[in-house]
């Protein structure tokens, strides 16, 4: 599914990612853990084709990113990547209903058919009383079900989760882990999971640990 190659990225004077090597398998749920500083944010947005690497080939599903124009990178980021943040990154003015559709209309995908796929997601994730709520109406876990929805829409391949459950309480990050875990059974989802959380890195399928811009082990 991921195939990272001898991945380089400087900011300025400052290497962040020294030579990393990274595969993922289909079907694989992976976390990458280590130390603030490690690099490991950067390499999960390299792997997401939201930034670029200085050095190093990304492939994912055998698509090579550095044969992509920047038009259709960001085409194929929306239908074969499905992003979770740490802080939702919900837009405030539109419903969960509305955020969850976004990115299904920006590939210029049906309205209805979209709002109904968005609405089965959101009962499947049990926010059919949520659904017209907007984000300073829902709770943390709320926000972050409502996120993981949005992630799903456009049936991605690959799910890329940044400390998913770093603003949420023990009992809200609980039930995200296991949600992840059920995704992945359901869809037949890879995701790669960057988080502090030892309990998540735990039920992990891998752990790879990061340190000073490399993968240690």
């Amino acid at each position: 599914m991921i195939q990272a190659k001898n991945i380089h990225k400087s900011f300025g004077e400052l290497e962040v990612l020294k030579g990393v090597d990274l595969d993922v398998k289909k079907g694989e749920i992976v976390s990458i853990v280590g130390p603030s500083g490690a690099g490991k944010t950067t390499l999960l947005q390299i792997l997401g084709t939201l930034d670029k690497p200085n050095a190093g080939d990304v492939l994912v599903d055998d698509i090579d990113f550095s044969r992509l124009g920047e038009k259709d990178l960001a085409a194929f980021r929306n239908i074969h990547i499905g992003f979770i943040f740490q802080f939702h990154q919900l837009l405030p003015e539109f419903t969960a209903l509305e955020n969850v559709m976004i990115p299904a209309l920006i590939a210029r995908k049906d309205q209805k058919k979209t709002s109904e796929k968005a609405k089965e997601i959101l009962a499947y994730l049990q926010l059919t009383d949520r659904m017209e709520h907007k984000p300073n109406e829902l709770s943390g876990g709320e926000k972050q079900r409502v996120a993981v929805a949005r992630a799903l829409i456009n049936d991605p391949a690959l799910i890329l989760a940044d400390e998913p459950s770093g603003s949420l309480d023990s009992k809200n990050k609980e039930e995200l882990h296991k949600l992840l875990f059920d995704l992945r059974d359901k869809f037949g989802l890879t995701i790669v999971i960057v988080t502090h959380d030892k309990d998540l890195a735990a039920l992990s399928d891998r752990v790879i640990q990061m340190r000073d811009g490399q993968i240690i082990n």
